[in-house]
C-alpha cells in the first residue's frame, strides 16, 4: 500500500505543476458570446408526418443538432453585422409568406458551404489545444509476466533430473511531464491560434457569399413575378384591342387587318406570358439552391425590391472594407502565423527540460522488489543544425510570401470596392432615367388607347405604343433589380450593411 501511494505521489505533484500552464492556454481565450434572444417567424407550418423508423429518427436528432451548432457559430460570428440571422428557421416554416430574412436564416441552417466552413474551423481550434497539451504530463502503465523453466540432470543418478525455475511480474508506472521548453510550445501555440482564427474569417467569408447569392436569387425572383405580371396585363390590353377591333370591324368603322393584328399581338404577348411563368419557376428554383434546400412551393414573397436610397462615399466604404472583410481579416492573419512560424522555427534549436517519474516491481511475488526514481532532465529530441537552418529558411520565405499575398488581397479589395460603388451609383442614375421614360411611355400608351377607342388610331398605332410601355416597365424594373443586387453586392465586398436614407428613388 505505501508503494502504490508513493506511485500516487508522484503523478499528482507532475500534475498540480501543469495548472498554471493550463489556465494559461485555456482561461484567457475564446470566450463565447452571450447568445442574444431569438426572434420568432410566425408562419403557418404544414403538417408532415415523421418517419417511424428509428434508424431515420436517430439520423434526424444528430443533423438537427449539427444545424443548430452551425447556425449558432454562424450567429457569433455576424450577430453585429447582419441581424437579421438571429433566429432560426426551419424547411419546414417556409410556407406561405416568405421573407428575405426567413431566407437567410433558413441558409444558415441548412446550406452545405457553411457547415462546411464552420466545421474547418472547428478542426483549427481543436490544434490549439493540441499545441497547449504538450505541457500536460504524460502517464505510462504496464505489467509483464515472464517464467524461466530449466531441467538440471545429476550425475550422480542416472535418469534422474530436477526441474528450476524463475518466475517474474514486472508492473511499471512512469510520468514525464515537460516543465520549459524556451518557448517552443508557446510559439506553435500562437501558430495555431492564428490559424485558427484565420479560418474563422474564411467561415465568415462562406457566410457573406452565401449571404449574398441568397439576396441575388430573391430579388431575381421577385423580379420574375414583376415580370409575369406585366406580360398579363399586357395580354390584357390585347385582348381588349381584339374586342374592340371586332366591334369596330362589325360596324364598319375598321377593316379586318386591324382584326387580324390584334389577333398576331395577343397571341405574341401570349407567348412571351409563357416565356415569364417558365422563367419564374425556374427563378424559384434557384432561389431554393441558394438557400440550399431541395424547392420552396407554396410561398408568397413578402418584401419586393428597394428603392430607397443609400448616403455611401468611397473612402467611408473603403474603411469599413479595412476593418470588417473576412477574406483581408483571414489573410492577415495567414501574415501573422508565418511570422509565428519563423519563430517557432527558429526556437527548434532549443532543449527541453522535463521532469520525470518511474514505478517498478518485480520479482517471484508481487511485492518482492520495487524502487522509484524521480529527477529532471535536459535534453535535445533533434539536432540536425542543417536541417533545423534550412526550416528556418524555409519559414523566412513562406512569411515573405504571406507578406506578398496579404497586400495583393488588399489591392483586390480596393479594386472591389471601388467596381461595386461605381456600380450603385450607375444603376441609382439609371432607375431616375429609367423612371422618367416610364411615366412618358404610360402616356404614350394611355393616348394611344383613346384614340384607338374612338376610331382615330389604328392598330400599329397602338401595338406600338403598348410595346413601348412594356420595354419600359421592364426596363424600369430591370435597373431597380441591378440596383438592390448592386447594393447586395457592395454589402458584401465591404463585409457590412450600408446605411438607407430616407428618400425613395
Amino acid at each position: 500500500m505505501k508503494k502504490i501511494l508513493n506511485t500516487f505521489l508522484i503523478c499528482s505533484v507532475l500534475t498540480l505543476s501543469t495548472i498554471p500552464v493550463i489556465a494559461k492556454g485555456w482561461f484567457g481565450k475564446d470566450k463565447n458570446p452571450k447568445e442574444k434572444e431569438k426572434q420568432k417567424v410566425e408562419i403557418v407550418k404544414p403538417d408532415k408526418a415523421k418517419p417511424n423508423i428509428k434508424r431515420e429518427i436517430k439520423k434526424d436528432k444528430e443533423n438537427a443538432i449539427h444545424k443548430k451548432e452551425s447556425s449558432q457559430e454562424a450567429e457569433g460570428m455576424y450577430e453585429t453585422k447582419f441581424p437579421v440571422i438571429n433566429s432560426q428557421i426551419e424547411y419546414s416554416d417556409m410556407n406561405g409568406e416568405v421573407t428575405l430574412s426567413d431566407c437567410i436564416k433558413l441558409a444558415i441552417t441548412h446550406h452545405p458551404t457553411i457547415m462546411s466552413a464552420i466545421s474547418n474551423a472547428e478542426i483549427y481550434k481543436t490544434m490549439v489545444g493540441q499545441a497547449w497539451s504538450n505541457y500536460f504530463p504524460t502517464l505510462s502503465a504496464g505489467v509483464s509476466y515472464s517464467r524461466n523453466d530449466m531441467l538440471m540432470t545429476n550425475p550422480g543418478y542416472a535418469r534422474m533430473m530436477s526441474q528450476k525455475y524463475n518466475m517474474y511480474y514486472a508492473p511499471t508506472v512512469s510520468a514525464n511531464m515537460l516543465l520549459f521548453d524556451f518557448g517552443k510550445t508557446k510559439a506553435n501555440a500562437d501558430l495555431a491560434q492564428r490559424t485558427y482564427e484565420s479560418s474563422r474569417f474564411d467561415a465568415e467569408t462562406s457566410i457573406e457569399l452565401v449571404i449574398y447569392n441568397v439576396k441575388v436569387a430573391y430579388y431575381n425572383l421577385v423580379f420574375a413575378e414583376i415580370q409575369k405580371s406585366v406580360y398579363e396585363d399586357t395580354v390584357k390590353d390585347f385582348e381588349l384591342q381584339l374586342k374592340q377591333a371586332k366591334a369596330q370591324y362589325d360596324i364598319g368603322r375598321k377593316a379586318k387587318i386591324d382584326v387580324t393584328t390584334a389577333e398576331y399581338n395577343l397571341g405574341n404577348a401570349k407567348v412571351n406570358l409563357i416565356k415569364a411563368k417558365n422563367t419564374l419557376e425556374l427563378a424559384a428554383a434557384e432561389l431554393a439552391n441558394a438557400v440550399g434546400i431541395p424547392e420552396l412551393e407554396n410561398v408568397i414573397l413578402k418584401d419586393k425590391l428597394n428603392s430607397k436610397a443609400y448616403n455611401v462615399n468611397f473612402p467611408d466604404l473603403l474603411k469599413t472594407a479595412e476593418a470588417s472583410r473576412p477574406a483581408l481579416l483571414s489573410s492577415k492573419k495567414l501574415r501573422d502565423a508565418a511570422e509565428l512560424n519563423v519563430r517557432a522555427a527558429k526556437r527548434s534549436f532549443a532543449p527541453d527540460l522535463s521532469a520525470f517519474g518511474t514505478f517498478d516491481q518485480g520479482g517471484r511475488q508481487i511485492d518482492s522488489d520495487y524502487g522509484y526514481s524521480v529527477g529532471v532532465q535536459l535534453n535535445y529530441t533533434a539536432l540536425n543544425l542543417m536541417l533545423l537552418k534550412k526550416q528556418v529558411d524555409q519559414a523566412k520565405a513562406e512569411y515573405k510570401k504571406a507578406v506578398a499575398d496579404y497586400e495583393q488581397q488588399k489591392q483586390n479589395v480596393y479594386l472591389e470596392v471601388k467596381s461595386a460603388y461605381i456600380s450603385l451609383l450607375n444603376s441609382h442614375d439609371s432607375i431616375e432615367v429609367s423612371k422618367l421614360a416610364l411615366q412618358q411611355a404610360k402616356e404614350r400608351q394611355y393616348q394611344a388607347f383613346r384614340r384607338y377607342q374612338v376610331g382615330l388610331g389604328d392598330a400599329i398605332e397602338f401595338k406600338d405604343a403598348e410595346n413601348s410601355y412594356l420595354n419600359a416597365q421592364l426596363d424600369y424594373y430591370s435597373n431597380l433589380l441591378n440596383y438592390n443586387i448592386n447594393a447586395a453586392e457592395l454589402e458584401r465586398v465591404i463585409g457590412a450593411p450600408i446605411k438607407e436614407s430616407d428618400i425613395d428613388l
